[in-house]
């Protein structure tokens, strides 16, 4: 049986693609997080609790999935001075990971990005014992990770807004990335592009534009707009003018997207994914609220943070070179999370339904 191996499994991203192994596969999936942020999976696996080893819980009964309760960091020590661990601690007999996801990373909103760069920038951290980590341990696959915050903000203004392509990141001619967290995330496609080329590692790394789906936290914009179209807010406020705009795609495209590109990229290259198309939050807010059948003011809130005015991506590189294009249209994967979150507020007995 192969064994894959998820850091941050229990995030927003990483709790679909465990569930998307678990559906997909017959293989065991490891899965790691220390709950800072994460979802415990006694309220998001729809598989039985089996029993415990050690500090890992076991679910469904064919026992699977295995999950760690643990900082990542802590993890890839053990794996490092302890090649064993896994097996004599844990009883996992596992000798080489299949594919590894590393998903663990201290992400936020923009509020923390803003509000709290030295926190992001631990992110560092994470990634430099990850990749010293797969260098010795060399599993068969790596996704990492990176983020549209790696692109030169000076691309993403008002007055100097471009569909971003992947060549407009050049390690040899550097722009200014956003916050520490863009820093952090071309620092870690910089060491996956070492770590392919000098270990012969075949590593995959994505720049995911601005994700979104039925089960994300009200902590990230779409479902908090959603909400607050469902409750029929109003006025309704919106951070900044409004006018910023982000290029929203499903979790399910970017799923689909990773098992593409991890076929046919090996040497640590970035491609992205995004839907291609620049959708404003007013217009965002238009979408929810045309849902909820009302019609309200919108109030700019001018002192909240706003990060860049647009980023959003081509994706000519990847249609061209993958053959892959999203499927889940913009109006259709909205209506997907304002009937998840109208669901979601009804079952917890705070909207009665229609």
């Amino acid at each position: 049986m192969k064994t894959h191996l998820i850091s941050g499994g229990c995030g927003f991203v990483g709790r679909n693609m465990v569930n998307r192994l678990y559906n997909n596969t017959n293989d065991r999936i490891v899965f790691i997080d220390n709950l800072a942020v994460g979802k415990h999976p006694n309220t998001w696996l729809n598989h039985p609790f089996q029993k415990s080893q050690g500090n890992m819980n076991i679910y469904g009964e064919d026992e699977r999935l295995c999950f760690i309760e643990e900082d990542f960091r802590v993890t890839l020590q053990k794996l490092v001075h302890q090649p064993e661990y896994l097996k004599k601690e844990l009883g996992l007999d596992i000798e080489r990971f299949a594919d590894v996801y590393h998903f663990a990373a201290i992400v936020g909103g923009r509020a923390m990005i803003d509000g709290d760069p030295i926190q992001v920038a631990l992110d560092l951290s994470i990634d430099a014992e990850f990749f010293y980590w797969i260098s010795r341990h060399k599993p068969e696959r790596v996704l990492y990770p990176s983020s549209s915050a790696a692109y030169p903000v000076n691309l993403q203004t008002e007055s100097n807004a471009i569909q971003l392509k992947e060549s407009d990141i050049d390690f040899n001619h550097m722009g200014q990335p956003d916050m520490t967290y863009g820093w952090t995330k071309l620092t870690g496609e910089f060491l996956a592009q070492i770590t392919a080329k000098h270990y012969g590692v075949s590593i995959t790394c994505i720049r995911p534009f601005s994700g979104y789906g039925e089960d994300q936290d009200y902590s990230y914009p779409t479902p908090a707009i959603a909400r607050r179209a469902v409750f029929k807010e109003a006025p309704f406020e919106v951070w900044g003018s409004g006018h910023q705009g982000r290029d929203f795609v499903h979790i399910d495209d970017v799923l689909d997207c990773v098992e593409v590109a991890m076929e046919k990229i090996h040497d640590g290259s970035a491609i992205n994914i995004g839907q291609g198309v620049l959708t404003s939050f007013r217009d965002l807010i238009e979408i929810f609220c045309e849902f909820a059948g009302y019609q309200p003011e919108i109030k700019p809130l001018l002192d909240k943070p706003v990060g860049v005015h647009s980023r959003y991506c081509d994706m000519t590189w990847v249609k061209d070179n993958l053959g892959w294009e999203p499927k889940i249209s913009i109006r259709e994967g909205m209506k997907r999370v304002y009937d998840a979150v109208m669901a979601r507020e009804i079952a917890e007995g705070n909207l009665k339904p229609e």
